[in-house]
């Protein structure tokens, strides 16, 4: 692991090619990449081609072999960069012109679901059932904020501020949801001039227990929640996409499969690293490039190896102004 003296001397490469030093106070041997991966020594380039592999919905396991290393250091690797990489997009995705947000919730789960977690009596929030929360812009597809938590107030509170912090208020725009019921409220008191609707699904009877799925669609209503919303504009349509993605992209949210995640840490982290490579790393199929290029507030598509480098030694920029007064004033 890297030390914290400066006298240091090179000493050859490692196998990989990577260039080696010694620190000449304590005698330790480390890379170049050493203090970018937190003192893992399998190099940058190994590091992204982890990330890669499970941004393709490889599993764990999957990916230790193709990549070479034992499944703790795919572990470490998603933990270490995806933490990083949740404080990136929270400090880089703010105050960001918008003219249609949709929001929705996906569901998942950790160790268990929510009705064995009950049955064996386990705390809350240890495991069981989960919930991402995601608002997406409509035009330039920007995934604007997420949150995992269950699926109660607290945790629409926590989002609904996440998103309100992530959009420019300096126009007026239209932000559509499901019909959630905490969002009646929420949505209108942090988001105060913005027009507000809700798509509302009505489910069919499903007369088996057994279902996974859930019943047919038999009617969808389309209601004004607050201020003019354009009823054509009025859909979870392209949000509800971008869920399918996250369960194509990342195997933990692969259904009826034992790829799961077994800890709420390494679940976030998994979160973390998912959004910022589609916002910064993935080209959209719809709009040729990314979505941070698209809402301007990225010049270029990183790789997966800037993207490592980049949230490294990441500090928030502070916020001031008009944006920092609004987001004092919103309610908790």
């Amino acid at each position: 692991m890297n030390c914290n003296h400066e006298r240091n001397k090179k000493g050859g490469k490692t196998k990989a090619g990577t260039p080696r030093f010694k620190c000449l106070d304590c005698g330790k041997w480390f890379t170049e990449s050493t203090s970018t991966l937190g003192g893992m020594r399998i190099g940058t380039d190994k590091a992204a081609q982890i990330v890669h592999c499970m941004m393709e919905g490889v599993g764990v396991r999957g990916t230790s072999r193709l990549a070479g290393v034992c499944a703790n250091t795919v572990l470490d690797t998603l933990l270490l960069v995806g933490q990083r990489c949740k404080v990136f997009t929270e400090g880089e995705i703010v105050g960001v012109p918008v003219k249609d947000v949709q929001a929705d919730e996906l569901w998942s789960f950790v160790g268990m679901k929510e009705r064995t977690r009950r049955k064996n009596s386990l705390p809350v929030g240890s495991c069981g059932d989960s919930y991402c929360f995601v608002g997406l812009e409509r035009n330039h597809k920007l995934a604007l904020a997420w949150h995992m938590g269950d699926r109660t107030h607290e945790s629409g509170v926590a989002f609904t501020r996440k998103l309100a912090r992530a959009c420019s208020h300096a126009e007026r725009f239209q932000v559509t949801t499901d019909g959630w019921s905490p969002y009646k409220h929420l949505i209108p008191n942090h988001f105060r001039g913005a027009d507000f609707g809700m798509v509302i699904k009505i489910f069919g009877p499903s007369h088996d227990a057994g279902r996974y799925s859930p019943a047919a669609i038999i009617e969808t209503k389309r209601k004004t929640i607050k201020g003019n919303p354009d009823i054509d504009r009025m859909n979870t349509s392209h949000v509800e996409r971008h869920n399918l993605s996250i369960r194509m992209g990342l195997r933990r949210f692969t259904r009826l499969t034992n790829g799961f995640s077994r800890k709420q840490l390494n679940h976030e982290a998994a979160l973390g690293l998912y959004f910022a490579h589609y916002n910064y790393v993935q080209r959209h199929g719809t709009i040729k490039t990314t979505p941070a290029v698209a809402a301007g507030i990225a010049s270029r598509p990183m790789t997966v190896a800037e993207l490592i480098e980049k949230t490294a030694d990441y500090n928030p920029p502070a916020r001031e102004g008009n944006l920092q007064t609004f987001l004092d004033t919103l309610p908790e």
